[in-house]
């Protein structure tokens, strides 16, 4: 039998339900904050990625699903969406637009990475992407809307925490910094992290490993190497989430895993888990073929989101329901079903009917199945008369109905 391919799954039942209503929230949150969607290819130009997402990144060096095509050009599985919509806003002109341009994607991502829980190696993420400003106030504007969306969903203990990696030249002083200090204890670290300290030695600071962790816990501050501008920008972001009302904590060991960042990083954390992050990105454009161009935004795992939920409200158990069973006795009564449920269905009533030609008593299990609340057989006796027996299958109640009334019937006990 062939399988799944691992770090994938099937999303069915109660659980695409469960799905369904998370996306649907996703998209009034954006309405309400004037964000429209997009969305991009799963393929793109492997360029974008290693300039876009950085060549010292893990995703670019051990998670991409990268392959050849026919006409020899290196394409890659999306496996994250800024750069993607980076590239859209260049390609389509989007800066000659009112900026800001505020964009978000509901969309599957790849990585080929160890599965574990609430990560799979093919993962749904949502993403609001802001570009065209360089100010504090639409870093505070991406986190309110995680922020809105979370409380929305009724996550509980969610903590934000912020950083700020200032600007290319801060960076590059706090790299240094950094360097020496970690240098001190090279011999001590991970192979990953040596690695890490020649080619980006901010990413030591994400290690997990319980002996890198330890090291770094003492490193000097990136905040303390941020010049006066950067300083203001990040004190700015703090006093406008202050004004919003929204919590904050400011650990300066977060540096989030890709290389586009610059100033103001965060993320979201609940039970332990980043529910999301994301950060300030403002020479992405820039780097990806575009002119100079203010951008913040954040992504959030659709596969761990409703895990934590799960885990803080329980499974929801699928609970099938329909508005009507439309039974039948005999070929004409099944020939007249099939049509009357068509005709209720296009009225916007949830109807179902008997395909499979089973026995009246069977048909009725069925229909208590499926969480029909009413439900009607036709027979030869029904179609002589002109009339059914509409049954209210939670009371046994019955009502006789004229046939041609029904969907009118219907329509009036479903709304």
């Amino acid at each position: 039998m062939i399988q799944l391919v691992k770090g994938t799954k099937d999303i069915f039942g109660a659980e695409v339900t469960v799905w369904q209503e998370v996306e649907k929230k996703m998209r009034n949150i954006c309405h309400t904050f004037g964000i429209g969607e997009i969305r991009t290819p799963i393929i793109e130009f492997t360029e974008l990625f290693v300039r876009g997402v950085g060549e010292t990144t893990d995703i670019v060096q051990k998670e991409m699903y990268t392959f050849t095509d026919d006409g020899d050009r290196s394409l890659t599985l999306r496996p994250e969406g800024t750069a993607g919509v980076a590239r859209a806003y260049i390609e389509h002109g989007m800066h000659n637009q009112a900026q800001p341009t505020k964009l978000y994607y509901i969309s599957p991502t790849f990585r080929c990475e160890n599965t574990q829980a609430g990560r799979q190696r093919q993962f749904h993420q949502f993403g609001v992407e802001m570009l065209g400003s360089y100010s504090a106030a639409q870093d505070a504007e991406s986190i309110s809307v995680a922020a809105a969306l979370l409380e929305e969903m009724g996550i509980q203990g969610v903590e934000l925490r912020m950083n700020s990696l200032g600007c290319p030249e801060c960076r590059s002083r706090y790299n240094k910094t950094l360097q020496d200090f970690i240098g001190q204890n090279l011999d001590k670290l991970c192979p990953t992290c040596k690695e890490r300290f020649e080619k980006n030695p901010l990413r030591v600071l994400d290690c997990k490993e319980e002996g890198c962790k330890a090291i770094i816990a003492n490193a000097p501050s990136v905040l303390d190497c941020l010049d006066e501008e950067c300083t203001q920008h990040f004190q700015k972001v703090q006093d406008i989430l202050t004004e919003m009302g929204i919590a904050f904590t400011i650990d300066p060991k977060i540096v989030r895993g890709l290389d586009y960042y610059t100033r103001t990083v965060f993320e979201f954390i609940s039970d332990g888990l980043t529910v999301c992050g994301g950060g300030r990105y403002d020479n992405l454009i820039e780097e990806c073929g575009g002119k100079p161009t203010g951008a913040v935004g954040f992504g959030l795992g659709i596969e761990r989101l409703v895990m934590i939920l799960e885990k803080q409200k329980g499974k929801i158990a699928e609970t099938p329901q329909r508005d009507v069973f439309i039974g039948s006795m005999g070929e004409k009564g099944f020939l007249k079903a099939q049509g009357l449920a068509l005709t209720l269905r296009k009225t916007g009533i949830s109807a179902d009917c008997d395909t499979v030609e089973r026995s009246v008593k069977a048909q009725m299990k069925y229909a208590n199945k499926i969480g029909a609340k009413y439900a009607v057989v036709i027979g030869d006796s029904e179609l002589e008369n002109g009339t059914v027996e509409l049954k209210e299958m939670e009371t046994g109640e019955k009502t006789v109905v004229s046939l041609s009334d029904v969907p009118h019937v219907l329509k009036e006990k479903c709304k």
